[in-house]
């Protein structure tokens, strides 16, 4: 028998996706800072790191709530399929592909919003513990 996810694991999971959402949220704003100021350049490359490393936190934090026992899979498969959109988000950067590289940018930081409603959200109690 699993035990459940602990208030310490799910804190975790919470700062790890508001961190990757803000992250993403930067990387937009210095996005337009690219095209109006000569700091824009540094400011998204640098946030482009922290981004990358938010979304490597917040799959260590889905495998952490999961492995013990009593969380869910799913969470950690969304977060390493949002580690691989990272990745390609990266490499577009790099080459200078912005037809793919905003759109994409659009699609993380809209599922990444997402995720952290997901996790701000209440749990609600199974169906059969809520009959008497």
């Amino acid at each position: 028998m699993g035990r459940r996810t602990t208030n310490t694991t799910l804190t975790f999971l919470r700062i790890a996706v508001a961190l990757q959402t803000l992250s993403l949220f930067f990387q937009a704003a210095t996005a337009g800072a690219l095209l109006t100021s000569s700091h824009g350049h540094l400011l998204h490359d640098i946030g482009s790191k922290v981004m990358y490393g938010a979304a490597m936190l917040y799959l260590l934090a889905t495998v952490l709530a999961w492995r013990p026992g009593g969380g869910a899979s799913r969470p950690v498969l969304y977060a390493t399929g949002f580690l691989v959109l990272a990745s390609v988000q990266v490499a577009l950067g790099v080459a200078h592909v912005p037809s793919f590289h905003v759109p994409l940018g659009v699609v993380m930081f809209t599922l990444s919003t997402l995720a952290l409603v997901r996790a701000l959200s209440p749990r609600l109690p199974p169906a059969s513990a809520a009959r008497p």
